[in-house]
């Protein structure tokens, strides 16, 4: 069964913020690759690794969200296991889920996850830029 991680977008506003970051902050893993370090290995490992993903919590909402495609060891130096996670770099938005804050990250079960936000069709009005948000802050989809 597949569960997803959710984790806090540290300093960045918005999906831009953090796709502008990943495209300029070239990777420094081999081929490129995008991690995310974070200090604890999930025990669910097997549960996330079956296309499980990180979902972003920006601002106070899960906006977007990366697949994970792998669990790298890190060592920094300090001989402190850490666990890279190897994630996709495609970032899929969802709809706006407000959440509350929380210190590292949390598992997230399938059910609970916001839905992606489907490609925009011709003709289809697009809200002003945080008007979603903000209408999901309030609850409203």
């Amino acid at each position: 069964m597949t569960i997803h991680i959710l984790k806090l977008c540290v300093g960045a506003t918005s999906v831009e913020d953090l796709l502008d970051w990943q495209r300029t902050h070239p990777s420094p893993y081999p081929g490129g690759e995008r991690r995310h370090v974070t200090r604890m290995w999930p025990r669910r490992e097997a549960e996330v690794l079956d296309g499980g993903s990180l979902y972003w919590v920006i601002k106070g909402l899960v906006l977007g969200r990366q697949r994970i495609l792998r669990f790298d060891a890190v060592d920094r130096g300090d001989g402190i296991r850490r666990c890279g996670l190897v994630l996709d770099p495609e970032v899929i938005r969802t709809e706006p889920a407000p959440r509350r804050p929380f210190q590292g990250w949390r598992y997230l079960k399938p059910e609970e996850a916001p839905a992606d936000l489907g490609a925009e069709r011709p003709g289809d009005d697009t809200l002003p830029p945080g008007m979603a948000e903000a209408l999901a802050a309030f609850g409203v989809r």
